[in-house]
C-alpha cells in the first residue's frame, strides 16, 4: 500500500517576515529553544519571536523584512525590558547599517537562520522572568488547542 505524499511546504501562504520568523525558529532548535510568533508581552507589544531556551533563557527576536518594515517599527525599544537578549532577524539583501549596534542580528530566510551578532546578555529579573514563561507557557498551550480543535481558536485570547 503507497504512503500517502507529505502535504507541500507551501511557502508562497507565508509573509516575508513570517518566512523569516520560521527560518529562525528552525535554526534556534539546534541550540535547544523553542519559540512562539506573535507572542504579547504587554498590550501594545507584539513580538514576532520569543525564544526559550533549555536554562529558561527568554530571546525576542524581531524579523524585518525591508527597510520599509524596519522604519515602521516604533516600538522595538519596548521589547528589551521583556527579555535576555535582543535580536534582529533579517534577509540576506538587508541593509543592516539600519540596525542599531548593541542588538543581536542574525541572518535568516525561510528554512534557517545564521547568529551573525550575539546580542548582549540584560538578565531579567525573576518576577519578570517567572511572568514571561507564564506568557510563554499559556500562549503555546493556547495554540495548540485551537490546532487541535479549531472550533475553539475564536475563543482563545
Amino acid at each position: 500500500m503507497d504512503q500517502p505524499a507529505p502535504p507541500p511546504d507551501d511557502l508562497a501562504r507565508l509573509m516575508p517576515g513570517q518566512r523569516l520568523q520560521r527560518g529562525v525558529a528552525r535554526a534556534l532548535r539546534q541550540f535547544d529553544f523553542v519559540c512562539i510568533e506573535e507572542l504579547v508581552p504587554t498590550p501594545g507589544l507584539r513580538v514576532d519571536v520569543m525564544a526559550l531556551g533549555p536554562k529558561g533563557e527568554v530571546w525576542i527576536v524581531e524579523c524585518k523584512s525591508s527597510r520599509a518594515d524596519f522604519r515602521a517599527d516604533q516600538k522595538w525599544q519596548g521589547y528589551l525590558e521583556w527579555c535576555d537578549r535582543f535580536f534582529w532577524a533579517v534577509g540576506g539583501d538587508f541593509p543592516v547599517e539600519l540596525l542599531p549596534d548593541g542588538s543581536g542580528l542574525m541572518l535568516a530566510d525561510a528554512y534557517d537562520a545564521e547568529i551573525i551578532r550575539m546580542s548582549p546578555e540584560t538578565p531579567l529579573a525573576p518576577a519578570r522572568r517567572k511572568v514571561m514563561l507564564q506568557k510563554f507557557a499559556r500562549h503555546a498551550a493556547s495554540r495548540l488547542h485551537a490546532y487541535r480543535d479549531p472550533g475553539v481558536a475564536g475563543l482563545i485570547v
